[in-house]
């Protein structure tokens, strides 16, 4: 099962769209994975029409109408893993700790807030991935967003992809 992992659109406020190249990799994706910061309704949408399945949540900058449509909090056991999506999991000091106290059932947690890509493991197994931005970088020197496959309970090939500054 091919993975894409997303956070932080923002769009139309940072982009108008999602480039193209991670629209291709929504083609190709058995699982969009979103951590939030839509923005607009309109890109869940075409996120919902576009991919095969979507697990997803809301962020601190998403308005009413996507929180009524999308949980703070996402699970969902892909391949026999077990995913969390989240928007927020505060500082990065401790943060592997922090949240494996918090999620103890869960072997991904994918978040997304502060724009950093992130790829970490703590100490009781659990793995946390942030796939950084595809449209707004901030301090980071490229766009980001990241791919993975689930295959019989085993997360394997995490990449994180680089997207050029002008988003193509």
């Amino acid at each position: 099962m091919r993975l894409l992992l997303i956070a932080d659109t923002h769009v139309p406020k940072r982009a108008r769209d999602l480039p193209e190249q991670v629209w291709d990799e929504v083609d190709d994706a058995d699982v969009v994975i979103h951590a939030g910061d839509w923005v607009d309704p309109a890109l869940l949408d075409t996120l919902e029409a576009r991919s095969r399945r979507l697990v997803a949540c809301w962020g601190n900058n998403d308005g009413d109408e996507l929180r009524a449509r999308l949980p703070e909090r996402a699970d969902a056991t892909l391949g026999g893993v077990r995913f969390t999506v989240v928007h927020e999991t505060g500082a990065s000091g401790g943060r592997d700790a922090r949240m494996a106290k918090a999620y103890p059932d869960t072997d991904v947690l994918v978040f997304g807030h502060s724009h950093i890509p992130w790829d970490t493991t703590a100490a009781t197994g659990l793995r946390l991935l942030n796939p950084g931005s595809p449209t707004d970088r901030r301090r980071q020197p490229f766009c980001t967003y990241m791919t993975a496959v689930v295959d019989d309970g085993v997360l394997s090939d995490v990449t994180l992809h680089r997207l050029e500054r002008d988003g193509a």
